[in-house]
């Protein structure tokens, strides 16, 4: 308690924040899905690029909202993105055409990239050392508080059906950021010196990350693992609501959002402490396998109950995934280069851009009356990532790891 009433007043504001951001989001983007396809007619494919392009986009801008924080300063940053996100989430209200959402949801990713990795920044500047673990999890924590209470608020606003709740989104955020403002105004702290001589760009990251052999293949691993975790949230909520084995699809997938959130809650912490007890790749594998049978059981499950049970099982492997990754970079990473490692694996993010593209190529082939060559197809895509973490562990295990390399200076800006 003690150390819960020494931290920052702007940590305090992100976390509780971000529990009403995330509850805000998680009552409208996830359904977005839903509304393309049944309510604007949207083909499930041209769905699947609209859901994918904001995670495209936040993959080309992210290795840069840092560097912005540090040039600009973080409250400038901060205060253009999370306005920037009002006007978004306006925008999504009003929107009729279909490219405007495709417009909508690129900007989205857009100002999630600039303002993600400028408040971790912030909250970073004005942590101590020692309580920085706590307060990161106290943010993980608050975003799965949002996505308990989300889904379930959406589907009483009726999010399957209508983008006004949009504009609820867009009230919480502009809340936020006058909190934010009001503080940034009144509360003075100093920030981080710039540390631009450590940013690099995409180009650079690709440069010094492909002569690591070992982090290469955890890269890819990771990265088919994410685009197997990305059709909870894009694949999934398309085929609950078309598949005529389910009965009011948008109302069991909000349920499976705050099932999926609430298991998040539970397991987080004693599968992390049972975990660090083994192999951290062995660990990341167990998450992909996961994942790849939670998804293909979903081709052969009608009973909510079983449904539910496949959704349990999916979190599991989730939570290994994201939690065991993040550990894993920090044990290989040189102290010098864990920036630079850490960017690198904003490219995990391009397994969000295909598996909403595939998801939806898939679902208008073979149709929601067809599940089983649909997630089976999709099962064995992840599953590919296992063979590539399973070499990881070869090579650790056999003491092939090549020695780290070195950042020099002629690798960055």
């Amino acid at each position: 308690m003690h150390v819960l009433r020494t931290l920052h007043p702007y940590s305090w504001t992100i976390i509780i924040g971000t529990v009403f951001g995330r509850m805000a989001t998680s009552m409208s983007i996830p359904f977005l899905a839903i509304y393309l396809t049944q309510v604007k007619g949207a083909s499930a494919g041209f769905t699947g690029l609209i859901i994918a392009i904001s995670s495209l986009v936040g993959i080309l801008s992210s290795f840069y909202g840092g560097y912005f924080s540090d040039r600009f300063g973080r409250k400038i940053i901060i205060g253009i993105s999370i306005f920037g996100w009002c006007g978004v989430f306006v925008g999504f209200a009003l929107a009729d055409a279909i490219w405007v959402f495709f417009v909508m949801n690129a900007l989205n990713g857009l100002c999630r990239s600039l303002f993600e990795p400028t408040s971790k920044a912030l909250l970073s500047d004005v942590t101590d050392q020692k309580n920085r673990l706590l307060v990161f999890n106290m943010r993980y924590t608050a975003i799965n508080i949002g996505v308990v209470f989300g889904p379930l608020l959406g589907l009483y606003f009726g999010s399957a059906a209508s983008t006004a709740p949009f504009l609820i989104a867009a009230l919480v955020y502009f809340a936020y950021g006058l909190v934010l403002i009001f503080q940034f105004l009144r509360v003075k702290v100093e920030e981080a010196a710039a540390a631009g001589a450590n940013i690099i760009s995409v180009r650079e990251a690709f440069h010094v990350t492909r002569k690591d052999t070992l982090f290469m293949f955890l890269l890819i691993g990771v990265t088919i693992s994410v685009f197997g975790y990305s059709h909870f949230s894009a694949t999934l909520p398309q085929f609950f609501a078309a598949t005529p084995s389910i009965e009011d699809g948008a109302r069991l997938f909000s349920m499976m959002l705050t099932l999926n959130a609430l298991t998040v809650l539970i397991v987080q912490y004693p599968i992390v402490a049972i975990a660090k007890k083994y192999s951290l790749v062995l660990s990341l594998m167990l998450g992909n396998i996961l994942i790849a049978l939670s998804l293909l059981s979903m081709a052969f499950l009608h009973e909510i109950i079983w449904i539910a049970a496949a959704v349990i099982l999916f979190t599991i492997g989730e939570v290994l995934l994201f939690s065991m990754s993040d550990m894993f970079i920090d044990e290989i990473a040189n102290p010098d280069m864990k920036g630079t490692y850490f960017g690198a694996m904003g490219f995990t993010g391009f397994g969000n851009v295909a598996g909403p593209l595939i998801g939806g190529m898939l679902l208008d082939h073979f149709g929601a009356v067809h599940p089983i060559p649909i997630f089976t197809i999709i099962a064995f895509l992840v599953i590919i990532g296992a063979p590539f973490l399973f070499r990881v562990w070869v090579m650790l295990k056999g003491k092939e790891r090549n020695t780290k390399p070195v950042l020099k200076k002629e690798h960055v800006r």
